[in-house]
């Protein structure tokens, strides 16, 4: 969901703004795959965004998905997220299952960065970047929804008519973790951007009054 954006902040790179000075925490990444398998994050980082502008790529942070224990990897990240000023901005995508990075539905919420187990839906939606669906990782290192919430500001995009039911459970009040995007709720400075695909359950009218 956010390459346009990517493509954007290239573009405007490239007419003089200035990336040098800035730093980034990814959410998450496949385990199994280290950083120049071209499905991994970091891969994809620097295909779509790092390599277009002038970040100092030392300053660019991702989960480690090749490490042996993977725990202590997941333990590292965290401590790093805590010790790290709160993002000013995070982008994030939203998966149909409503996952944010790959903070999957569950019993709870789980604050903490953490090795997860991949749903069905996950994989068998990522299994269009690889060659087969079985080729897709079980599990992925995740930032929980704790580092999430530390930004300053987040914006969620949602693209096409698979996201549809996430965004609607984004409109209501309730917060569970079945959905996990529905925790955003409680943070103070979040903007939904979708296209009219994944908009299309949302009652359009009663956003506009509460507006």
């Amino acid at each position: 969901s956010p390459v346009g954006l990517y493509k954007e902040l290239i573009k405007r790179s490239e007419a003089g703004l200035d990336f040098s000075g800035i730093s980034s925490l990814n959410l998450d990444e496949y385990i199994g795959l280290n950083g120049y398998h071209e499905q991994s994050y970091r891969y994809f980082m620097k295909q779509h965004l790092f390599d277009g502008i002038n970040i100092d790529q030392k300053n660019t942070q991702v989960p480690r998905g090749d490490m042996p224990d993977t725990e202590a990897e997941a333990k590292r990240y965290e401590d790093l997220i805590q010790t790290t000023e709160p993002a000013m901005i995070k982008i994030l995508g939203i998966g149909g299952n409503g996952h944010m990075g790959f903070n999957e539905p569950g019993d709870e919420f789980i604050r903490e960065t953490h090795v997860g187990d991949l749903t069905r839906e996950t994989i068998d939606a990522n299994g269009r970047f690889f060659d087969s669906v079985q080729d897709v990782p079980k599990q992925a290192i995740t930032m929980g929804v704790g580092g999430i919430l530390r930004a300053k500001k987040i914006i969620l995009i949602a693209l096409g008519e698979s996201k549809q039911l996430a965004v609607k459970a984004l409109e209501d009040g309730r917060i569970m973790p079945e959905n996990p995007s529905t925790i955003l709720k409680v943070h103070p400075d979040v903007t939904v951007l979708c296209d009219r695909s994944a908009a299309a359950l949302l009652d359009i009218e009663q956003v506009k009054r509460e507006v």
